[in-house]
């Protein structure tokens, strides 16, 4: 067992409020860790601005080198972790042991981090478009046309409030060191092990221990990192959303509510992407706001539920380490049952029907946690509850809407893959305000490109340009 400690701009901190991570389905505790309060959070906020000032004495080349190099200490080393040192394995199965996803999937979230890591001199120049990242740093300077900018940090740290849902998520804030911005992390209850990691490759590789705060703990303390930070990436549920809507402090990452959108001209020919279908639906158990909740035709709706409903109505949950597992459990007690009992109640709903039904239940319940199994339902309207819902396993719901209502009726949806050939119709998609990632073809949901944002530039989250003059005899720093 590990105990893991708060820590407070790099210097750990034992509280006498601990928690427990425990496996989902042992009951074997993995880790104490303790617990922040507000008011400890509040008096340590006085630091942030020098997370900011021993980042800026680091050029950012040499930070992205030093980014590289904590890529393959996180992805291969045996790093300090608390009281105690963890492995790549040790990693993949307490991770699995407390979030419900299997160790390979874990594994595999291991490598897209890696990945990010040893591209960040990629990635920065595609987000920020061929700056010259010294502008960064200075605050003003000259680009490529030989125009004067000027880029002004929005703050001195990032607050994160993470979730415990899906590892894949932390991709989103690996960037900002690079940056010259510091981090204020509130982990997960159940998922504590990708930002202890990380920070521990971090300071491995040389990133100063100043830039850097981990504060697990209750809801208030998520709502006081945001209250706290001028500038936060908050994850959470719809009800999340509407509460930061509109504060431009604070970028919020909710339901994906992601969709495939079948254009007449290739419908006729469905069984062509069918396993592009059930890749958007079931990668990484479902969990991810990029995974696929809603397929749209205007025909054949019902053949292309049976269809997916044969690929996924049969899988059932296995072991976390067995390498075929392919679905996640719910670890919270009751979860699973509360997911399945709201789908269940929508089913009666007239227009609806459950074509996974014939493969047997789809709630298993077990002492210490529960499985979804994959749920294909098809809805006859897209005004039926169950036809734009997202729930955090493998479902999906078919819907039957006519082509020309589809952007009207499909709402926000963070990654669209719409299949189609029609230019005209490529053009209106291309032209839809709520369509945040666009794929024209046949490509999966989850296929991301890493030079391309996700659901918002984080360069221009944490920048701001404005206008800046500077006379030729003026001293400037």
């Amino acid at each position: 067992m590990l105990n893991l400690p708060i820590l407070r701009w790099g210097r750990a901190y034992t509280s006498l409020q601990q928690d427990q991570v425990v496996h989902f389905l042992t009951g074997e505790t993995l880790a104490r860790v303790s617990q922040a309060n507000t008011g400890l959070l509040g008096c340590d906020m006085r630091q942030a601005q020098r997370a900011r000032e021993v980042l800026t004495e680091i050029p950012i080349p040499e930070l992205i080198g030093i980014m590289k190099r904590a890529a393959d200490f996180y992805l291969t080393g045996a790093l300090p972790m608390g009281d105690g040192e963890q492995t790549p394995d040790d990693f993949a199965r307490q991770q699995s042991a407390s979030t419900g996803l299997p160790e390979h999937m874990c594994l595999a979230n291991m490598k897209k981090n890696h990945f990010v890591l040893t591209n960040m001199n990629r990635i920065l120049e595609s987000l920020t478009r061929g700056l010259d990242l010294e502008i960064l740093t200075r605050g003003y300077g000259v680009e490529s046309r030989g125009v004067m900018v000027s880029y002004q940090t929005q703050a001195p740290v990032l607050g994160l409030v993470l979730p415990s849902n899906s590892p894949g998520v932390h991709t989103l804030w690996l960037p900002v060191i690079a940056m010259q911005v510091g981090l204020v992390l509130k982990p997960g209850p159940q998922e504590p092990w990708t930002p202890y990691r990380m920070t521990a490759a971090f300071h491995e590789a040389g990133v100063p221990r100043e830039a850097i705060s981990i504060y697990p703990g209750l809801g208030e303390v998520g709502a006081e990192v945001v209250a706290r930070t001028r500038r936060s990436l908050i994850f959470g549920g719809t009800a999340t959303v509407e509460r930061y809507k509109g504060d431009p402090r604070v970028q919020v990452h909710g339901p994906g509510f992601s969709k495939i959108l079948l254009g007449d001209d290739v419908v006729d020919h469905w069984d062509r992407y069918l396993d592009v279908m059930v890749e958007s639906v079931f990668a990484n158990s479902g969990r991810g706001c990029i995974n696929c909740s809603g397929i749209w035709a205007s025909r054949h709706t019902q053949e292309i539920a049976e269809a997916l409903a044969e690929r996924l109505g049969p899988v059932e949950p296995k072991p976390p380490e067995d390498p075929q597992a392919s679905l996640a459990a719910f670890t919270v007690p009751g979860a699973a049952r509360a997911i399945w009992n709201t789908i269940e109640a929508r089913l009666e709903e007239s227009g609806v029907q459950h074509t996974t039904a014939r493969f047997g239940p789809r709630l298993v319940e077990k002492e210490r946690c529960g499985y979804v199994r994959p749920t294909v339902v098809h809805c006859n309207s897209p005004e039926l509850a169950l036809a734009n819902t997202e729930f955090m396993f493998p479902f999906v719901s078919v819907v039957r809407c006519p082509q020309e209502e589809m952007l009207r009726r499909v709402g926000p949806t963070l990654v669209g893959s719409v299949i189609t050939q029609d230019t005209q119709f490529q053009r209106k998609l291309i032209d839809a305000p709520h369509i945040d990632r666009l794929n024209i073809g046949a490509i999966p949901t989850i296929k991301l490109d890493w030079l391309q944002p996700h659901e918002g530039n984080i360069v221009e989250f944490l920048f701001r340009p404005r206008a800046f003059q500077a006379s030729l005899d003026a001293a400037v720093a």
